[in-house]
């Protein structure tokens, strides 16, 4: 018998991603996105699609006969985060624990949820909106397994990086970033420390082999996970690497970084998730292609500006 998955979020990047993985390994995928920032066109052919709000109670009676939820829908960009908390904790908690409510009233087996490594990239991070409102959603998560029995899979993404990711948010991605400045022949900018500032990519393709393992393998539940390379590349290290797979001569400008905006290093302790049979595949060189071809379709579609 085919098993049902719900994504929310599934017209976002690893959302999307991650159904048209699911519809290949033989899965009924139901679909849930609002489009405030996911993008209709990424959702796949073949998933049973709901326009609605996580938000709203109407989503419940899309949970019956699910076996396993992916809740990957939030608001995501930091700086809009920081900026509106009120709208960022309404979506970002008050719809996490509607999903939870959705979940446990149709008995569905396993909630899998996106938290974030914003939660460990020290501690004027922890305190923004964004992080605070992804600790909470950990909480709820812990809340509804020990008074529902409502088992959960948390799962701290680093920086997930590949096609698809959105490159049209106000402060895109820094790959998406560095590549769509590099192929328009105009310079990216980088801030001084950069050589300093560090971060964990993982490739999506990877992230979603661990949502599969999530699916079959009950020795995750109710535990979080790290996911990310265990390698830390410098923002000159993804430059230069980015530069190389454009085949782009373009130098970066240099500006001053904002005295909030610290230099940070970001590195995922993987080992359990490498435990449970977890390996990251894919190289930086390998993804960045990928993402490089992703791109230059969307500029041949007329899709960046």
């Amino acid at each position: 018998m085919t098993k049902k998955v719900l994504v929310a979020g599934v017209a976002g990047f690893i959302g999307s991603n991650l159904a048209e993985r699911l519809l290949k390994e033989g899965y009924e995928v139901v679909g849930i996105d609002n489009l405030a920032y996911g993008i209709p066109e990424n959702i796949p052919q073949g998933v049973d699609f709901h326009k609605v709000d996580i938000r709203s109670n109407d989503i419940y009676s899309l949970f019956d006969g699910v076996d396993v939820v992916f809740h990957l829908a939030a608001k995501n960009d930091l700086s809009a985060c920081q900026k509106d908390p009120v709208e960022t904790m309404d979506i970002n908690v008050h719809g996490t624990t509607n999903v939870f409510e959705a979940a446990k009233r149709a008995g569905v087996r396993k909630i899998v949820f996106a938290s974030s490594s914003a939660i460990e990239e020290g501690e004027a991070r922890l305190n923004g909106f964004y992080a605070i409102g992804k600790v909470t959603d950990e909480s709820i998560a812990k809340g509804y397994r020990e008074a529902f029995g409502l088992h959960f899979v948390a799962l701290r993404y680093f920086n997930v990086y590949g096609p698809r990711q959105d490159y049209r948010r106000v402060n895109p991605p820094v790959v998406s970033a560095f590549i769509i400045k590099l192929l328009k022949g105009e310079q990216p900018v980088l801030y001084e420390g950069y050589d300093e500032n560090k971060r964990d990519f993982v490739y999506v393709d990877d992230v979603n082999d661990f949502h599969l393992l999530c699916l079959k393998d009950d020795q995750v539940n109710d535990r979080m996970f790290r996911l990310g390379m265990g390698r830390s590349y410098s923002m000159k290290e993804v430059y230069d690497a980015v530069r190389a797979v454009v085949g782009s001569n373009v130098e970066p400008i240099i500006q001053s970084r904002k005295p909030e905006d610290t230099a940070a290093v970001t590195l995922a302790d993987i080992r359990d998730a490498v435990a449970v049979g977890w390996t990251p595949k894919t190289s930086f060189e390998e993804g960045l292609k990928a993402q490089l071809e992703f791109l230059k379709g969307e500029f041949a579609k007329g899709n960046v500006k």
